[in-house]
């Protein structure tokens, strides 16, 4: 564990020596402590963190170091049988973080915080008083109410262990609905005094349950008589006296060298300080490295607040459904989530970060202190050379003032952003202005992404007014759904089939999809474009233009059909000999639609041709981001054992839809209870090695992705709009019955089908060698699409799509750069230069490409662009 490093004089003299305050215990206390004051009726002094990541920015390795190594105590100290049943619950807002990194340190605990944002519809299980704070009313807002009612031991975790009040309205609260038998109570340090102490152990007998407790440290405060009274005095008569120097002295317009005092809301009476400039002992910096910040910035301007300061809003990428804290439970899996996404998160704040940024101060936001910590660590770790702190913002008001003896130098003041229960209010951030940071970078959760936010009085604008650089990072609220919801259907519709939906025979699919034929989905490519890449549309949102091959496009297209047939046919008797045999004998194939359509049904008519099989086959939708449509799978699980069901795909490119599968796939099972669907896609070529179960791992030319619609049963992309599908409806798709002129659909499956009597001795040998061998996927297209989307500045692996099938969508669907070229790339690529010819778009050979070709899809792309800045190149 990292230990905190104070310099100069310890942060709670100020107070010690105008109050009498002592501080006595462990040696290590005042490395853990400083001291303030504060507003309150009930306690005038404050204990203030340096490791907490609350008032004081700290080193987040240093804040989340703590928190983890409580965790370990704790499993030490039940034993593995014991922890493998803990419960964590942290308490709002102040320990909301330190309790999720004791539940890592545990490994296996799943994380509940209190939180005072109440959820409508949502029935709490359980509710106590904090009787120091200056909020009290704490609520137990659980998803899943079982997460309390379990038999295994109990970890409490607090910041500061005081009295015991607070732990012990809990314990009393949660033992006479939840009754267990152990609970431990983990904070950063015991301040309680032995009469207190007496409390805890007298009321752990009453119960009859045992108590252990874990710190960091432990020691009392000493408190003189009279000491809240002459608390109380010292903080009125420094209001007045900072409220009188502040309208004496004249406003300064902000600048990017100077930190003024900070802007208030009309009604606010606060009593900081004005901010210093940083010292340079106290505020040194390493420099930072070329590598960390050197390409420009991705995130789009949010908003320019007073004073002409910039700040740049960054899309993180949040996991899907992921929880943003343990406000409604957080689990193992959503852990292993989070680690799985970090690198990538934190990698985009980086590209948000200014180059010569050398102080980067990560601020999170009340309860949600976990994600804005795990985030800045991990920042810490990828930006080498780069300072980078971190704390919270707050509702505990406390006085500031600019002496190195005190635990509180500044203040900045801006009303409440995220319309909280108990009405409007002040908020505040300690520390943050004056410290001499080059950059901050705000994480609020999208309920606090408000106009409140945005206003002249805002944070973002008192962060600008005193910080070079403000970033903007909003992780999505999570909401539990209420537990009353309206009914689900008792009956899914039954799936489409041709010839009323899609040109296919109606035995080859079903097409568990909604009929928007009638509606009106497409949009110039152009126009897509530019709306996905600003964040105004998702790409499953619309419909490209259909592509009109010209007639020699057609004949490329009927050349690479002759030519590769065989392949192809080989490549689907090995795919699905190896899912017959490694699956299910009498698997259900389910092909996601559009591009694993025609691969499902030529898998069928092979288990047909080899086996005298009759195997079922549907199409469902899954979108990017989005996820599988959950309805397509409550009706397959309704008609067929999920065991059974193998997906299927075209290709694989970097893996994107594979992950997307697996994460759509645990939600569903969490939500639904529904398990034993396998997340192993079998796909006819498997370039990217992200599955196991494949035809070839061959980057070659498949006919079907040639086209889009006409070679897919007249079947659009398929659709995902809110306007549209609803939350019992199946994703919608449309039937082009007026390209049946243009229809090659049949004809390709019959060109493929055709060779199969042909290719089955290939088959036998091609499966006893793939089955000898190690199949293990490396995720080599991952790593390559990760090189080239540095290598060519784009940093956003979505705009990279290696592989043949995947370059020709690009051709065909987006705003293609350039495309990449293996050297000496022969017949499969002659369709891919004929739409780059037609599109006016350049092929570059690349050397030891580990595809045979990659698309680029244009990087900042507005109308009008050229060059990869998302600007016009004369030439």
């Amino acid at each position: 564990m990292n230990k905190a490093v104070n310099n100069g004089p310890w942060s709670g003299t100020w107070v010690a020596e105008r109050l009498g305050v002592e501080l006595v215990g462990d040696d290590n206390l005042t490395d853990l402590l400083g001291l303030a004051l504060r507003r309150n009726p009930k306690r005038a002094h404050l204990l203030v963190s340096n490791v907490l990541g609350k008032h004081v920015p700290q080193s987040p390795s240093v804040v989340y170091g703590h928190g983890f190594a409580l965790g370990r105590r704790v499993r030490d100290l039940l034993g593995p049988a014991e922890a493998a049943h803990a419960v964590v619950l942290g308490y709002a807002e102040t320990a909301t973080g330190l309790g999720h990194a004791v539940a890592d340190g545990l490994g296996t605990a799943p994380y509940l915080h209190s939180t005072r944002r109440p959820v409508p519809g949502l029935t709490p299980a359980g509710g106590f008083e904090e009787s120091h704070s200056h909020a009290t009313s704490h609520l137990l807002l659980p998803e899943d109410p079982a997460l309390l009612a379990g038999d295994g031991p109990l970890v409490l975790v607090d910041d500061e262990f005081s009295t015991g009040n607070t732990v012990l309205n809990t314990v009393r609260d949660l033992h006479a609905r939840y009754p267990r038998t152990r609970y431990v109570v983990v904070a950063l340090v015991d301040m309680r005094s032995a009469a207190d102490a007496g409390r805890l152990e007298e009321f752990a007998r009453e119960i009859g349950a045992r108590v252990d407790l874990v710190t960091a440290a432990s020691g009392t405060v000493r408190l003189p008589d009279g000491v809240l009274e002459k608390g109380q005095e010292l903080v009125a008569r420094h209001e007045q006296g900072q409220s009188e120097a502040r309208s004496e002295a004249p406003r300064r317009p902000a600048s990017a060298d100077a930190h003024p005092e900070p802007l208030r809301p009309a009604s606010s009476d606060a009593f900081a300080a004005s901010p210093r400039p940083a010292s340079a002992d106290a505020l040194a910096a390493s420099p930072r490295p070329a590598s960390a910040g050197s390409h420009p910035a991705a995130p789009r301007p949010a908003l320019t607040p007073p004073h002409g300061h910039h700040v740049t809003r960054v899309d993180l990428h949040w996991p899907r459904g992921l929880p943003d804290g343990g406000r409604h439970g957080f689990t193992p899996a959503h852990r292993a989530r989070l680690e799985r996404a970090l690198p990538d998160m934190a990698a985009r704040l980086a590209e948000a970060l200014p180059p010569d940024a050398r102080r980067v101060h990560v601020l999170g936001f009340e309860e949600l202190m976990y994600a804005p910590l795990r985030l800045a660590r991990e920042l810490e770790q990828i930006a080498a050379g780069t300072d980078v702190r971190f704390s919270t913002t707050t509702r505990s008001p406390v006085l500031a003032v600019d002496d190195p003896g005190y635990a509180i130098r500044t203040r900045l003041v801006f009303p409440a952003h995220d319309d909280p229960a108990d009405g409007p209010g002040e908020r505040y951030a300690y520390n943050v202005a004056g410290a001499g940071f080059d950059a901050v970078v705000a994480v609020v959760d999208s309920a606090a992404d408000t106009p409140a936010l945005h206003a002249p009085d805002g944070l973002l604008a008192q962060l600008a007014a005193h910080i070079p650089h403000v970033v903007l990072a909003v992780v999505p609220s999570y909401v539990p759904e209420p537990a009353h919801q309206p009914e689900r259907p008792a009956m899914l519709p039954e799936p489409l089939r041709g010839p009323a939906f899609s040109s296919y025979p109606p035995e080859e699919v079903g097409w568990l999809l909604q009929d928007l034929s009638d509606v009106t989905l497409e949009a110039p490519t152009e126009e897509r474009e530019e709306a996905i890449q600003s964040g105004g549309a998702h790409y499953a949102e619309s419909l490209p233009v259909e592509y009109q091959p010209s007639d020699q496009y057609q004949e490329l297209f009927h050349a690479a059909l002759r030519e590769s047939a065989t392949r192809i046919a080989q490549a689907v008797g090995v795919v699905t000999e190896t899912v017959i045999t490694e699956r299910s004998p009498r698997p259900v194939l389910v092909s996601l639609a559009r591009a694993g359509t025609p691969v499902g049904i030529l898998m069928r008519r092979w288990a047909r041709h080899r086996h005298g099989l009759d195997l079922p086959h549907y199409a469902v939708s899954i979108v990017r981001g989005r996820g599988i449509d959950a309805n397509a799978l409550r009706w397959l699980a309704a008609h067929h054992d999920p065991a059974d069901v193998v997906f299927v795909d075209g290709w694989t490119g970097k893996g994107a839809i594979t992950r997307e599968l697996a994460d759509a796939l645990a939600e569903f099972e969490a939500s639904d209870g529904i398990t034993g669907f396998d997340p192993e896609i079998a796909v006819l070529a498997d370039p990217g090695s992200c599955v196991r179960t494949y035809g070839t791992r061959e980057d070659f030319l498949i006919p079907s992705a040639c086209l889009n619609s006409t070679v897919s049963g007249l079947i659009s992309r398929t659709v995902l709009r809110a306007d549209l599908v609803g939350p019992h409806d199946y994703h919608g798709a449309k039937f082009y019955r007026e390209l049946a002129g243009a229809d090659v659909s049949v004809a390709f499956l019959d060109a493929v089908s055709a060779r199969f009597p042909e290719v089955d001795d290939a088959v036998d040998a091609a499966v006893k060698e793939l089955q000898a061998g190690d199949r293990t996927p490396t995720w080599e297209g991952w790593a390559a699409v990760e090189r080239i989307s540095e290598e060519y500045g784009i940093h956003d692996v979505n705009l990279v799509k290696p592989g043949v099938g995947e370059t020709t969508r690009v051709l065909l669907r987006r705003v293609p750069w350039k495309i990449l070229a293996r050297a000496g790339a022969g017949p499969d690529l002659d369709h891919v230069r004929l739409l780059a010819e037609q599109r006016g778009v350049p092929v570059e050979e690349v050397p030891d490409l580990p595809y045979t070709c990659v698309g680029l899809i244009h990087p900042k792309y507005t109308r009008g662009a050229t060059g990869a800045d998302g600007k016009a190149v004369n030439v």
